[in-house]
């Protein structure tokens, strides 16, 4: 019960965080952007500014599912942000370019995510049996796994969760700083459209620091429920 309190509490705060970056999204839509480029003019110019030239710009379907994919070597920007031009669509397509110049420079906070995504990707898998059988009871009649121990397993299933999440902090944040400095140095934006593109990529981060939030809290509560339990 405990763990679903937290989870429906962090799921009402990602709800409103994610409403709050939608509606400043939509505002900033409305901005026309003064150098007159698109989303994916801007990525392109900063993926060559940066001596990037085997990485794909693609326009993707969907709404905010902008994404660079390393495997791919693609900037996937949904269609707003592709043929955008206002400053959210510059904000969205440096950040994602930021990505992009963080794996052509090795950035060492970014493998080390793209290293954990097979073993969070398990781990997933893991608990969602984990959960699946203690619904259905069989960890409580004891006939599968003592309670100790499968609470353990859970633990560390969120432990790699918590870490996954606090390894994407300082990697989104980076992709953002760099995509900040380079519209501002290039002269790609005016002073005024880079306060509306930090305040985009601002609430855009904050959606990652709820699910951090959410992710270590979910953690110690399994802690706790482990370290002050008795059930065998």
């Amino acid at each position: 019960m405990g763990a679903l309190i937290i989870g429906l509490f962090f799921m009402l705060i990602g709800w409103m965080v994610s409403s709050r970056m939608k509606s400043k999204f939509k505002e900033y839509a409305q901005m026309h952007l003064s150098k007159d480029l698109t989303g994916a003019e801007v990525a392109r110019l900063m993926l060559a500014d940066n001596g990037i030239n085997d990485v794909q710009v693609l326009s993707v379907e969907g709404q905010l599912t902008d994404h660079y994919n390393p495997s791919a070597k693609t900037v996937n920007l949904s269609q707003d942000v592709y043929h955008g031009r206002n400053a959210a669509a510059t904000a969205v397509a440096a950040h994602e370019c930021g990505h992009a110049v963080q794996h052509a420079k090795a950035y060492s906070m970014l493998q080390l995510r793209s290293a954990l995504v097979p073993i969070q990707n398990v781990s997933a898998q893991i608990l969602n049996f984990m959960m699946m059988a203690m619904m259905f009871g069989a960890f409580f009649a004891g006939s599968f796994l003592p309670w100790k121990t499968a609470l353990l397993i859970i633990i560390i299933c969120y432990g790699v969760f918590a870490l996954f999440s606090l390894i994407t902090l300082p990697v989104e944040f980076d992709a953002s700083k760099r995509a900040l400095a380079w519209v501002e140095s290039r002269g790609i934006v005016t002073r005024a459209e880079h306060d509306m593109a930090k305040d985009a990529l601002k609430w855009a981060a904050m959606t990652y620091v709820v699910a951090a939030i959410g992710a270590v809290t979910t953690l110690v509560y399994y802690l706790m429920l482990y370290l002050g339990g008795d059930r065998d």
